[in-house]
């Protein structure tokens, strides 16, 4: 266990810091999992709706330093490729 008042500190701040990241994380994951469910039923409208939604949610983690921006930037390559094969 910590010692140091500077190392106590840290060991709170991350635990804060992990339930804030793991909620983002949370929340990205299952809209893009919406999205690729819509764009497995084959719905134009509503799969374009949930891609831009799913968009917009791996876009605000990147923000946030919750997600490496390569990492969002071929989740959401992979999700309009789909999307534009879809018509």
């Amino acid at each position: 266990m910590a010692q140091h008042k500077s190392a106590l500190k840290r060991v709170r701040s991350d635990a804060r810091k992990r339930i804030r990241n793991r909620m983002i994380r949370s929340r990205t994951r299952t809209f893009v999992k919406k999205a690729r469910a819509t764009l497995a039923a084959g719905d134009a409208a509503a799969a374009r709706e949930a891609t831009l939604r799913a968009i917009k949610e791996l876009d605000k983690a990147v923000s946030k330093g919750v997600m490496h921006r390569n990492t969002a930037a071929r989740y959401k390559s992979r999700l309009m490729k789909k999307l534009n094969a879809l018509g």
